[in-house]
Parts: structure tokens; sequence; C-alpha cells
């Protein structure tokens, strides 16, 4: 498996709606990052589900290099 495109050196500050899926690049070749949108086809990546608890801001990992995906834990900046 090859490493994913690194496509941020921050965080994607987002605001999601409780209830709702939202699926994460985890390629990093997105143009719609921090979402897929499909660029990781012909690839051993798959988008990352992430099902939003709660109506708020949160922060994916725009790196993709996080222990915690979809979720930043602060990998870029290491």
């Amino acid at each position: 498996m090859t490493a994913p495109v690194r496509a941020a050196d921050k965080p994607y500050a987002t605001e999601v709606e409780e209830g709702r899926t939202y699926y994460w690049c985890a390629c990093g070749r997105s143009s719609t990052q921090p979402f897929c949108d499909g660029s990781h086809k012909g690839t051993d990546f798959a988008p990352l589900p992430y099902k939003a608890e709660a109506s708020r801001k949160v922060f994916f990992c725009g790196c993709k290099a996080s222990g915690k995906q979809p979720m930043c834990d602060g990998s870029h900046s290491k």
C-alpha cells in the first residue's frame, strides 16, 4: 500500500450536522477535501465514514497521518 498524499498541513475545521454521515478522504487526492470525491479509485484507499453525533465544529485531519482518523490529533505538527 502506498502512502496517502498530504492534502494540507493543518486540520479542516468543518461544521457538521447531527445524524449526517460524512466520508473523509483517506487518500489525500480529493479535490473536495476533507471529503471524498472518488479520486481513490484504482488505489488501495477507501473513504472513512464519520457519523456526526452532534451539530458542531469538528477538525478533520488534513495531513492524513492522524492516529485518530478521520479526526486531527496534531500529527501535522510533528
